[in-house]
């Protein structure tokens, strides 16, 4: 069923807060810049945490949106639909991601949101933005290098779709990830989990999935990656890089470059 198909989900609201929403926000690119009290403050500005199942529409576009998502467990994406009703994906997200932070200034989104396997949310509503926007500059900041960020791998997706072949647009998208994930600690020993479907991946790298079937065969005959039952293994980062002319830099590992002047 294509996912635009799905009716919304409100979500289940959980009775219990956890210590920490927040400890992936930006770990590993700026992270480290948060002041104690900037943790603190981004943690009470969290409000509902949903449990949301899979293929269910979050953020419709050009629906009025009041609180911006934090994604705790699982993946989601962003999409768009052509008239005929196919979808392509625009983007995955990650645990750490704020999904739709940019959904702050802009008050509607030009596409929508959805999950792709059951996840955990935190909802940070707009008020409580526009809070620390008025008060904390240096968190500014940081919420706003997120948003560029997102922009950046948006680029990164326009370069790998309008220039790499199929083999190479599947292996910078598996690069990608792994460097994502490496960031927040949930890649072992080369391999992570990423349960979604081979029509997802093949809506992601503007491929069909029959193509995309034969693209994974061809990465796993050349032992460089593997993809099986929702778990990647790469076997050759060094030659999967290659193969889609990977360049980390994009994702600004080492984060933001910021002074305590006009911090």
């Amino acid at each position: 069923m294509p996912i635009s198909a799905i009716d919304t989900l409100e979500g289940d609201r959980l009775g219990t807060k956890p210590l920490r929403y927040t400890d992936l926000f930006l770990k590993g690119r700026g992270r480290d810049m948060m002041t104690s009290e900037d943790m603190a403050i981004l943690e009470d500005s969290v409000g509902d945490v949903l449990d949301i199942p899979a293929r269910k529409i979050v953020v419709r576009r050009d629906e009025r949106v009041r609180a911006s998502t934090l994604l705790l467990e699982g993946v989601m994406c962003r999409y768009m639909d052509d008239r005929q009703g196919n979808r392509q994906i625009v983007a995955f997200h990650v645990p750490g991601d704020f999904v739709d932070l940019h959904g702050f200034a802009m008050r509607y989104l030009d596409h929508d949101i959805a999950t792709l396997t059951p996840v955990r949310v935190a909802a940070v509503g707009h008020e409580r933005l526009e809070t620390i926007v008025q008060n904390r500059p240096r968190l500014t900041r940081l919420l706003w290098f997120s948003t560029l960020l997102d922009a950046a791998m948006h680029r990164e997706w326009v370069f790998r779709l309008g220039r790499l072949e199929a083999d190479g647009r599947v292996a910078h998208l598996f690069c990608e990830l792994h460097a994502r994930l490496t960031l927040v600690d949930m890649v072992r020993d080369g391999a992570f989990r990423f349960p979604v479907t081979q029509i997802d991946l093949a809506e992601a790298a503007g491929i069909t999935p029959v193509h995309l079937n034969r693209v994974l065969r061809s990465l796993r005959e050349r032992e460089l990656m593997t993809f099986r039952s929702g778990e990647v293994r790469i076997l050759d980062p060094e030659g999967l890089e290659t193969l889609a002319d990977f360049d980390p830099n994009y994702l600004f590992g080492g984060g933001p470059t910021m002074s305590e002047k006009g911090a």
